[in-house]
């Protein structure tokens, strides 16, 4: 986990004030010299910077009595301030370093304790809605991003960030991907997700991989290479535009269902081990007459897709219920079927 040191705000104000200091007082000893002993501007700043650095004059010496007394008074002044704010950034240097590497530590920490989580590689305009998303759902997640400009936008927020190269085995091993749930990977460029795919699937044989296409092209060597499946933002996002010409009363209410406007929520709920569902007809259910929930589909174990099931179809254990109802009753669902 080796990289750059993110400074923080406080840090970069030290040195920027301890280099306005440096500077301050050779343009004010400069301004000394060109004064009292009639030099050159050039000749001057190269003097003051001769004192405050305690190189020693050598081949000058003031000539006057009012240079003379001013050169005493600014070797004592200028020597002294420019020595504190050597001092000022050598600390903050040091500090800075000190803070990155226990920073990093603790994140190595809080990474080795994650289980199940989700791994989110890349922190651009895609993978920033994915990180929102996760922290609506309050699920856990690492983001991975070597571009450590991206990341301040999450640098105040309880958010596991790691600066490093998502195409990297050990980087992915470090976020946890041996035990990860899921991943998601949106790097700019496909030739790196599909690296990461391959890398990922490798490392962890049941997790679940999604997979940005910047290009269409990509989306079949992305899914040979491991991912279960493949997004393409611009595809996507023309067959949005294509349905809201078409067909603008389908794109509203898929829009309303997006944006939860309507209070209506798309979710997908694993019927588990002793679930009161399982064996059970879907008309001997409470789904739709409690709860006002519609099943729109049945998912087998296998894979094997029923939908829009009858009364008469039977949840199975294991089986996973894709289901649209209000998102209250959909919270209902969820903690009655645990």
């Amino acid at each position: 986990m080796k990289h750059a040191p993110i400074l923080s705000k406080i840090t970069r104000r030290r040195l920027v004030n301890a280099t306005l200091v440096i500077f301050g007082m050779i343009l004010f000893g400069a301004c000394g010299f060109y004064y009292f002993e009639n030099m050159t501007f050039l000749d001057s700043i190269y003097h003051a910077t001769e004192t405050v650095t305690t190189v020693g004059y050598g081949d000058f010496a003031p000539k006057t009595v009012e240079g003379r007394i001013f050169s005493t008074f600014f070797m004592l002044l200028g020597a002294g301030t420019v020595l504190f704010a050597l001092t000022i950034v050598a600390q903050a240097v040091v500090q800075s370093e000190l803070v990155a590497t226990l920073g990093n530590r603790q994140k190595l920490r809080e990474m080795e304790k994650l289980k199940n989580h989700f791994i989110v590689c890349g922190a651009g305009r895609v993978g920033r809605r994915i990180i929102r998303n996760l922290q609506k759902e309050k699920l856990p997640f690492v983001v991975i991003e070597r571009d450590e400009k991206r990341l301040a936008e999450f640098e105040n927020e309880n958010i596991i960030t790691f600066v490093a190269d998502a195409t990297l085995e050990e980087n992915l091993i470090s976020a946890g991907v041996t035990r990860a749930r899921g991943l998601a990977t949106c790097l700019a460029d496909d030739a790196a997700n599909v690296y990461v795919v391959l890398t990922a699937r490798g490392l962890n044989q049941s997790m679940h991989i999604v997979a940005r296409a910047v290009e269409e092209q990509a989306e079949p060597k992305l899914i040979r290479a491991g991912a279960n499946r493949v997004v393409a933002p611009t595809i996507i996002g023309s067959q949005s535009m294509a349905r809201a010409l078409l067909k603008p009363a389908i794109a509203d209410f898929m829009d309303s269902i997006v944006a939860e406007t309507l209070d209506l929520v798309f979710e997908e709920v694993a019927v588990d081990k002793g679930s009161p569902y399982s064996g059970k007809k879907l008309r001997e259910t409470n789904l739709s007459r409690e709860l006002s929930i519609m099943v729109i589909a049945i998912r087998r174990p296998s894979g094997e897709l029923f939908f829009h099931p009858t009364g008469d179809s039977v949840i199975e254990e294991n089986d996973m219920l894709i289901v649209v109802g209000k998102a209250d009753s959909v919270q209902k669902l969820i903690l009655v079927n645990r």
